[in-house]
């Protein structure tokens, strides 16, 4: 319960980026046509147009792995209060949101590349937290 209370913050936004990316990499996994062809149209009037399925599974592989690492150093934090595993999640969260905001604003979807904003803020803070 100590180690909970004394990284609350840190907890509470990695349950949100675990939740945040392995459901979006499970919405992937469960329906890749049906992303795939959303996304082809989404991208058809860009330089991006014939990379849609590599950019899906780049994205996917990277949105599980953020998560799994979140998960993991999450119970790292609380177990042995070790962040570092917790630290790369973190990373790969931005990291993975910065590769899908370059997507939208690719595609000039603004109102979409605004909302992937709202994720980075607190993917963000999370790496400041981190750090040590």
């Amino acid at each position: 319960m100590k180690a909970i209370l004394e990284h609350a913050t840190e907890i509470l936004l990695l349950l949100f980026m675990t939740i945040t990316f392995l459901q979006s990499g499970l919405d992937k996994i469960m329906d890749w046509s049906g992303n795939i062809s959303w996304l082809k149209e989404h991208f058809a009037k860009t330089p991006l147009k014939n990379m849609v399925p590599f950019m899906v599974g780049t994205v996917l592989v990277t949105e599980v792995v953020a998560g799994l690492l979140c998960l993991v150093g999450m119970y790292l934090l609380l177990s042995e209060n070790n962040g570092k595993i917790a630290f790369y999640g973190a990373i790969l969260s931005c990291i993975t949101l910065l590769m899908l905001l370059f997507g939208q604003r690719v595609a000039k979807d603004y109102e979409g590349a605004k909302t992937i904003v709202v994720y980075f803020i607190p993917a963000i803070f999370l790496v400041f937290l981190l750090q040590s």
